[in-house]
């Protein structure tokens, strides 16, 4: 049995982080939950700059603060995926995007990995009182929807977006507590380098 934890992005993972993104663009698949890695791929320095930062920020209607981590399997020590947590939203947030960005490698997928990526994700949602997280998918993504229905989630509203994405999206809300509690199947698949301390520490 396959086990996963969450990695603190770092310096010594520079080459497989731009290996997993260029999976990405060689299977011509839309990128998401990566905290913008795919904009830095030339300044890799840069973007675990930007994370530090995103980490402490005040929030405002500009950004706000978030957690970003690899999603790794043990027995390879491979990053399958990745998350980014906005720990706040601001008003853009509350209605567009959510508390959550996800996503696994294109190569990764159908194994049902992303519905233990979001376990975990929830997990550290519980650890900073966030209580009901909010997401959102395009209709026609049911990997992604089904995934936040798998672990809880409520669809609350599907409607037309002609802002932003210009499709049909479906908007969640998931339970954080309810959820870990309903869905603890999901712990025999959380490897125990899997620590919440280390990662609210960043170590």
């Amino acid at each position: 049995m396959e086990k996963f934890y969450f990695e603190v992005p770092s310096i010594e993972r520079k080459e497989d982080a731009i290996a997993f993104i260029d999976e990405f663009h060689k299977y011509k698949s839309n990128i998401n939950g990566v905290g913008g890695l795919h904009r830095y791929l030339e300044d890799y320095d840069g973007w675990l700059k930007k994370l530090e930062e995103d980490y402490v920020r005040e929030p405002s209607e500009e950004k706000v603060p978030a957690r970003t981590y690899f999603f790794v399997r043990e027995s390879d020590n491979k990053i399958v995926g990745m998350i980014n947590i906005r720990l706040v939203l601001n008003e853009r947030l509350s209605k567009f995007g959510g508390h959550i960005g996800y996503g696994i490698r294109p190569t990764e997928r159908g194994k049902g990995y992303n519905k233990i990526n979001l376990y975990l994700g929830l997990k550290v949602c519980n650890e900073y009182g966030i209580d009901t997280v909010f997401m959102d998918a395009d209709l026609d993504n049911i990997a992604s929807w089904k995934t936040m229905e798998a672990l809880g989630g409520k669809r609350v509203r599907e409607y037309y977006d002609d802002v932003n994405d210009h499709c049909v999206i479906v908007d969640y809300n998931i339970d954080v507590k309810k959820s870990l509690e309903e869905h603890s199947q999901y712990e025999k698949f959380i490897s125990e380098k899997e620590s919440t301390e280390n990662i609210q520490s960043g170590k």
